[in-house]
């Protein structure tokens, strides 16, 4: 019988009860059903708030990780390892008020780490993804490394 929830549904209400996120006040607030979009929402409150009143910055950093992992790792299926492997943040302007992210997983994307780990050997993108707030002005830039192979025996 299959499963009343689709496994996306499931995935972002278990994931918005995971601690790190629940407490911070991050939250996956969509995802598509292949898992190749998806959009991350933090509200300024007291708990995630600097001494200035604008967002803290280890919560900013924390909504973007480990999205891109994550959702490879659903589309990739298991024949493959997806790691974080490094990434860096550059902020750009105070957040306040509601910031968001978004992520994308393109087709082309997908055909690039097919091709390149293909014959076995790792493959590590670097993704970026920007953190915007409630205008559409750019809070921070993220840029995510991920690692990426192609398992033996797959």
């Amino acid at each position: 019988m299959k499963s009343l929830i689709h496994p996306s549904t499931l995935f972002r209400h278990l994931i918005n009860l995971y601690p790190p996120y629940l407490f911070t006040g991050i939250k996956v607030s969509s995802i598509s059903r292949d898992f190749h979009n998806l959009q991350v929402d933090m509200k300024l409150t007291w708990y995630n708030r600097n001494y200035v009143g604008t967002h803290f910055g280890g919560s900013l950093f924390a909504m973007t990780d480990p999205w891109f992992m994550l959702m490879l790792m659903q589309i990739l299926g298991k024949d493959y390892l997806v790691w974080d492997s490094k990434a860096a943040i550059d902020f750009i302007k105070p957040g306040k008020g509601k910031v968001s992210c978004y992520f994308n997983i393109s087709e082309e994307m997908l055909s690039d780490i097919k091709q390149k780990t293909q014959s076995g050997k790792k493959f590590t993108p670097e993704y970026e993804v920007h953190i915007l707030d409630q205008d559409g002005e750019l809070v921070a830039r993220v840029k995510k490394e991920i690692y990426i192979r192609k398992k033996k025996n797959s």
